[in-house]
């Protein structure tokens, strides 16, 4: 059985809170470039709890779809 998206054109299956590997993967680059996007503060939604990431997947959606902000790697 294939996997649904939803009308966003994300899996159906992301939780709504995601791990840096969840995102990087899901926007298909590095893990390493992720972090460094996260670190420089380029990606939206990002939430810190102690040394634990997670990155709302509304937030990551809605910017790739050119709504939110800079490319991974653009300065503002």
């Amino acid at each position: 059985m294939s996997q649904q998206n939803n009308e966003a054109g994300a899996p159906a299956s992301l939780p709504e809170m995601l791990t840096v590997e969840e995102a990087a993967s899901f926007l298909r680059v590095n893990r390493k470039t992720f972090y460094e996007a996260v670190r420089l503060g380029s990606v939206p939604g990002v939430i810190r709890l102690g040394r634990v990431i997670r990155i709302n997947k509304s937030a990551l959606i809605t910017w790739v779809q050119g709504n939110g902000g800079p490319a991974l790697g653009e300065k503002r």
